[in-house]
């Protein structure tokens, strides 16, 4: 059996998520493969900048909608809720990975209690399936959030729709909406404020359990977060141990991680065994693919630490130095043409990587359209 060591999962993890910057074709980027989630506005734009090889004014402004065009790259609500960037072609296959395998999977998808499946008035797989084709029925041209929610709540029964304080309106149930929008054929528009969505040409574009494509993302999970276990991949999906291990994929290749289980698919073998070396400094965004693993400890070590790096809200972004999250950092604008980049150590920084620092926040800079960055270490 393999035996490895945080320092080579670090280093294998890296390398896989393509944070060497290999090449600068959007639509070849392996954290693709599962999505690059946008949880704070422009994230996603800064996961991309940190891998690609490229000019990172082409990111920037109207010019990342263009960038993502190009690629037949889009954005939707998928794992979890969360919006998430893919591959257009992609969409049917991870829409088919949401519908959950039964109602267990399903109530744990929708984070209900009991309580909220009572109130519901129907199982929570039902439930789901009868929210998509009201959105597949309302959502006929691209509209916003809201304006699709004002027309799909009515056709919803009382217990799929919650009242919102904020906007003094009763609305679909947030959860609800977003794990079935792209299962309605829906899609959102990246890039754009309010989130605002758009029909895909087409029906529904899934209806019943997908085995095969929850199980796929689960290998996709592994190869960009591995070695890892089912209950770090059920906690990747949204569901539970028992249902992430029965879309469990086959021939996987045991791993002793320091002392416990983990699994890797087999392709993944070698890479792991022999890594590059991890030598690289990058300003990863919040919610960055890197930060997607469920296993904390070994993407930052002291429990101490976890805090400051995962908020309940406004999480900041991490600074990777050399195979090690050593910390994190905020940006605010400073006028119109200058961007100031605060860091925050969790670990000493060697005085070797400051050049490094620099040339990255001036990358995050030009993404997010600033001539201009300044850096300071609090």
């Amino acid at each position: 059996m393999l035996s490895v060591d945080r320092a080579q999962v670090m280093a294998y993890r890296i390398a896989a998520q393509e944070l060497h910057r290999p090449h600068g074709d959007v639509a070849s980027l392996a954290v693709l493969d599962l999505g690059v989630q946008d949880a704070q506005r422009g994230s996603a734009r800064l996961a991309l900048t940190a891998r690609l090889d490229v000019d990172p004014a082409v990111l920037s402004g109207e010019r990342f909608r263009d960038t993502l065009h190009g690629a037949d790259v889009t954005l939707a609500w998928t794992h979890r809720g969360a919006p998430h960037l893919h591959r257009a072609a992609e969409l049917p296959a991870m829409a088919a990975s949401l519908v959950p395998v039964n109602d267990v999977d399903a109530q744990a998808r929708l984070a209900w209690q009991r309580g909220d499946v009572a109130k519901a008035g129907m199982p929570p797989t039902e439930a789901l399936r009868t929210a998509a084709v009201a959105l597949h029925d309302v959502v006929d041209a691209t509209m916003t959030k809201g304006a699709a929610s004002e027309r799909v709540t009515p056709r919803l029964p009382e217990g799929l729709v919650r009242w919102c304080r904020p906007c003094q309106a009763t609305h679909i149930h947030e959860q609800v909406m977003r794990l079935t929008t792209l299962r309605a054929g829906v899609r959102l528009e990246p890039d754009v404020f309010p989130a605002t969505l758009t029909p895909l040409s087409g029906g529904l574009l899934a209806q019943e359990p997908d085995t095969a494509a929850c199980t796929e993302v689960a290998r996709r999970y592994l190869r960009l977060h591995g070695p890892a276990t089912a209950a770090e991949t059920a906690g990747f999906l949204g569901t539970t141990k028992r249902v992430a291990g029965a879309m469990w994929p086959e021939e996987l290749v045991e791993v002793d991680f320091a002392g416990r289980q983990a699994w890797l698919t087999p392709e993944d073998v070698g890479a792991l065994e022999n890594p590059p070396e991890p030598d690289v400094v990058r300003l990863l965004p919040p919610s960055d693919p890197l930060l997607q693993a469920r296993d904390r400890r070994t993407l930052v070590p002291d429990d101490g630490h976890h805090k400051q790096v995962w908020r309940v809200l406004g999480n900041p972004g991490v600074l990777l130095a050399n195979g090690e999250i050593v910390a994190t950092w905020r940006a605010k604008t400073a006028g119109r043409t200058r961007l100031d980049v605060t860091i925050e150590p969790l670990l000493p920084l060697h005085p070797a990587d400051h050049a490094a620092v620099e040339d990255e926040a001036a990358r995050v800079a030009a993404a997010r359209g600033f001539p201009n960055v300044r850096v300071s270490v609090s």
